[in-house]
């Protein structure tokens, strides 16, 4: 039987960029004993398991930023590493218009069994790293990288990419306006496709970002763009001289 992958992999942990990344939708791995969930290999592999492409960008982007970098390494249907625990979302019975068979009339240990097994151990890992720079006196800032549906419930996303964030406003309209000077006007949404909504939503850019008061933002690249390694690497290259260059224009925090 194939060994089950680590709950999160890092990569590049004493990189010496300010910036720490996260892939919390990295993986569309279901373990054995779940069955898929009920679902077949064509779902699995649709967005409604994992950010297609996401991990191939946030590995490229790593390497050119000499940044440290967290990947899940479970499907988000298992259970989501940026929801919050027990919000509706976080175990979805339903996912865009597909129902999740193995989701749905859960025991009432089983939540608590995935995050155990999942979702903890991944941002477990992330506290320590933060904790270890902070102690250390480094500048942080902690990024998500994701990708989005090009279509989303019939409705069309004209955005090549998109920056959410909360609190660090002026960091994240920085970024908007970097991207925006590359890749064209209108093509950056700021807070598009969606926006951080801490209660049901998110989790990296409320708990690892906003409440230790460092700059966070969630990238969004738009899936059909870096569906492939070689797209997903191209775009990185592409990317990461904006990052660059906003955290060194930056300097310190960039909130309100």
């Amino acid at each position: 039987m194939e060994a089950e992958p680590p709950a999160v992999t890092t990569v590049n942990e004493g990189g010496a960029s300010p910036y720490v990344l996260l892939c919390e939708h990295a993986s569309n791995r279901i373990p054995a004993p779940y069955a898929g969930l009920g679902l077949g290999p064509r779902d699995l592999g649709r967005h409604i398991a994992w950010d297609i492409g996401a991990a191939d960008l946030a590995r490229g982007l790593s390497r050119r930023l000499d940044a440290p970098l967290f990947l899940s390494g479970y499907s988000r249907l298992l259970i989501d590493c940026n929801r919050p625990p027990g919000a509706p979302t976080s175990i979805p019975v339903r996912s865009e218009d597909t129902d999740i068979p193995g989701n749905l009339d859960l025991p009432a240990d089983e939540g608590a069994r995935r995050e155990a097994m999942c979702f903890w151990p991944f941002h477990a890992a992330v506290a320590r790293l933060l904790d270890r720079r902070a102690a250390e006196g480094k500048r942080t800032v902690v990024v998500g990288v994701h990708s989005f549906t090009p279509v989303f419930l019939g409705v069309a996303r004209p955005w090549l990419a998109g920056v959410l964030y909360a609190r660090a406003e002026r960091f994240g309209r920085a970024m908007v306006a970097r991207l925006a000077a590359d890749l064209g006007p209108g093509a950056v949404g700021d807070n598009e496709p969606y926006r951080i909504e801490p209660e049901q939503h998110d989790y990296t850019v409320p708990v690892h970002g906003d409440a230790r008061g460092l700059d966070a933002v969630l990238l969004e690249v738009r899936q059909d763009l870096i569906a492939t390694a070689e797209e997903a690497d191209a775009w990185a290259a592409r990317l990461a001289p904006a990052f660059a260059d906003v955290a060194g224009e930056a300097g310190t925090t960039g909130r309100r």
